[in-house]
């Protein structure tokens, strides 16, 4: 399999998305994959060649000379910027790019960008009206899918019915949840709250016997297990989720500089267990998300994202290849919409 990395993508770029995907050279190499490395080609060459990796065959560089910024109007420089890494990214995951189709393609750069570029040339999957990034939020007691968190900030209902499904197929091969619980954000459990939007999504969803559908979630029930799989549009879940990171960071920061204030001996003996449990929460050990929908394998980093978090996330893309994860969506649409009718967009 070829998978594309955008490595101008990020506030990191291009150092620590290279370093990345050099790391990934076993996981590569294991299953026969190639890494497409989309960017400044004397930069990429250096660095094979500082890692001993020049002629490597699980390594190609397609050179580009533009890069496009994190804070520039995605089609505005979709369209100025022809030959920038990111334009190349999406049309190496187009199926006409004969043998330089990419399946795969990842990009730490511009969010809009990239979720613009992967649906410009990769399309969307047969049944699917909109893609959203989904996001793994590790909580108290699992796994929680959140979908969208930046895709598409202003959805309509039928969007986020589909998300459910796309988010719950994703649970069940990827993380391993039977069954699935899925919910709608919202600021109150009550039937009346909540905005149009919420409330016509929650009607959906209630109509629909092939949910697992348990209703409102409130945003502190995300980390108290009430639902495996959670549907909102795109600004709130990426407020969620950025939130989520800070306080996260923030709270083992917290217990780390207070623990060495109060007894500098027993924070030293403590500190590999706060290691320990901050890495279960830390997103760089998540790796990107992928944007569910589209017609083929867009994985979407944080822009912070440093070398281990492409490395989590080339290997995120094999397993979420092997794992057929797109042709269980496609069923799984199917199914609903056979079931309930189809719903327009």
């Amino acid at each position: 399999m070829r998978i594309a990395l955008d490595v101008m993508g990020g506030d990191n770029a291009p150092d620590a998305i290279l370093q990345g995907a050099l790391d990934a050279v076993d996981l590569l190499k294991d299953g026969g994959h190639v890494c497409v490395l989309i960017g400044d080609a004397e930069i990429i060459q250096e660095g094979l060649v500082e890692a001993g990796l020049q002629g490597s065959a699980q390594y190609e560089i397609e050179p580009t000379t533009q890069v496009i910024g994190m804070a520039e109007t995605p089609t505005k420089a979709l369209r100025d910027k022809r030959d920038s890494s990111l334009v190349r990214l999406g049309e190496l995951g187009r199926t006409k790019a004969g043998d330089k189709y990419c399946p795969v393609i990842i990009s730490a750069g511009n969010t809009g960008a990239t979720v613009a570029t992967a649906q410009m040339h990769m399309r969307r999957l047969p049944g699917v009206h909109r893609p959203g990034i989904a996001i793994v939020l590790p909580t108290f007691h699992g796994p929680v899918v959140v979908c969208d968190v930046g895709a598409n900030p202003e959805p309509r209902a039928p969007h986020l019915h589909q998300y459910a499904h796309m988010a719950s197929v994703y649970a069940e091969t990827v993380i391993g949840i039977e069954n699935p619980t899925c919910a709608v954000m919202n600021i109150g459990g009550e039937e009346e709250k909540g905005t149009p939007l919420v409330r016509e999504t929650n009607a959906l969803c209630k109509e629909d016997d092939a949910l697992n559908y348990v209703g409102y979630v409130e945003g502190r029930e995300l980390f108290d297990g009430k639902a495996n799989v959670v549907m909102t549009e795109g600004f709130t879940g990426n407020v969620v989720l950025k939130l989520s990171e800070g306080l996260s960071k923030g709270i083992f920061e917290t217990i780390a500089r207070k623990a060495f204030e109060i007894d500098p001996e027993l924070a030293m003996r403590f500190e590999p267990v706060v290691k320990s449990i901050y890495e279960t929460y830390d997103h760089h050990e998540f790796g990107g998300a992928p944007l569910l929908g589209a017609n083929g394998i867009c994985l979407i980093c944080h822009g912070s994202s440093e070398a281990r978090t492409i490395r989590n996330t080339i290997r995120n893309a094999i397993a979420y290849a092997d794992l057929h994860v797109n042709d269980a969506i496609v069923q799984r649409l199917e199914r609903a919409g056979n079931h309930r009718g189809e719903v327009t967009a």
